[in-house]
């Protein structure tokens, strides 16, 4: 049985501990969160510890039993509560950006290495049944050499959160400092790490970041990337500026090779309710044969957060390093190309 401890009782928070409710052999040990709120919603569904300060939770953490720290909070806290984690001799799981600076994702880095425990950043995109499907075919060679990839991502941002989400939204998203960037380190860093994921290691060719609703920071940003694995390129675009909606979502991949290309849009369901239908449908036979559900399957995205989490937990199980998850050093150069990117625009020329 692994015991876990979560930092963090937000929207992210709760999926994860909804998700860790449908694993087996997985136990919900303790919760912070400073919310009262948050804490009486972790509480009713079964965790006792209670903390509205994760520090607390840390120093207790051996004592309770814990076995892993799942990081949920905000990016400019992901620095120390990994530090103090991996201290008290915990595996952690840490939501991206593993942090806000190159410098502390060096230091986290380091500190990992040290530590003997198991350590994976939460790029949830590279467990999307879509992308798995392309990296498959891609290793397959079934497109030849990987020479371009187009990456886009547009949602609505912080401050036009989507039903379920907080109202008002907190502050910390509207400083700089503490969010490390604006939509580039949110949903870029994403698509930043499917580069990686699939043309290896990059450099910045190329940004430009737009300003549209005069924020401290950015709301749309496009970059491009060169491999130094191979000859691929790879053009990103994300915003922040287009209202989300439940049915869809705007995001996309094409891999064009020179024997074809693919699209992550032949990947995907084409009829989103009637695929909704068919996975509730399944989710139903396996709660009455007394089998465990799989939590969101019907929204591809959803789901992915569930896969991730699953394939760390059962590494740390069975002691193994996570190989598909993101690593500490993928964590780093996720940042380390964003904040080239952050240079590159600023310096209006490319690096």
């Amino acid at each position: 049985m692994l015991k876990v401890g979560l930092i963090g009782y937000g929207n992210i928070g709760r999926l994860h501990a909804m998700n860790c409710l449908h694993m087996d052999g997985i136990k919900i040990i303790a919760a912070a969160d400073p919310s009262k709120k948050a804490l009486k919603e972790a509480k009713s569904i079964g965790v006792r510890k209670l903390y509205s300060d994760y520090h607390d939770l840390l120093t207790h953490a051996k004592s309770m039993g814990i076995d892993v720290a799942i990081i949920s909070i905000p990016n400019f806290l992901h620095f120390e509560a990994i530090q103090l984690a991996l201290e008290a001799g915990l595996n952690v799981f840490t939501e991206k950006p593993m942090a806000t600076t190159v410098r502390e994702c060096r230091i986290i880095v380091h500190s990992v290495d040290h530590s003997g425990q198991k350590f994976m950043v939460g790029h949830n995109f590279r467990f999307l049944n879509t992308i798995e499907k392309m990296k498959g075919a891609l290793d397959k060679g079934y497109i030849g050499n990987l020479e371009v990839l187009t990456m886009e991502m547009i949602g609505n941002g912080p401050f036009s959160h989507a039903a379920g989400k907080p109202k008002p939204v907190s502050d910390w998203w509207f400083d700089s400092k503490k969010t490390g960037g604006g939509v580039l380190i949110d949903k870029g860093s994403h698509l930043v790490d499917l580069f990686r994921y699939f043309a290896g290691d990059a450099k910045v060719l190329f940004s430009s970041l737009d300003y549209k609703f005069n924020l401290p920071f950015e709301d749309g940003a496009i970059i491009i990337l060169d491999s130094y694995n191979s000859f691929a390129k790879g053009i990103i675009n994300v915003g922040w500026y287009q209202k989300e909606n439940f049915a869809t979502f705007d995001f996309r991949v094409i891999l064009h090779g020179t024997a074809g290309f693919m699209a992550s849009d032949s990947f995907t369901p084409i009829h989103f309710y009637l695929y909704a239908m068919k996975e509730g449908t399944k989710n139903l036979f396996r709660r009455m044969i007394g089998k465990k559900i799989h939590p969101l399957s019907y929204l591809e995205v959803h789901e992915s957060y569930y896969k991730e989490l699953r394939y760390f937990l059962d590494c740390v199980k069975q002691d193994l390093n996570p190989l598909i998850g993101a690593s500490a050093v993928d964590g780093l150069k996720a940042i380390e190309l964003i904040e080239d990117a952050y240079k590159a625009s600023r310096n209006s020329h490319p690096l």
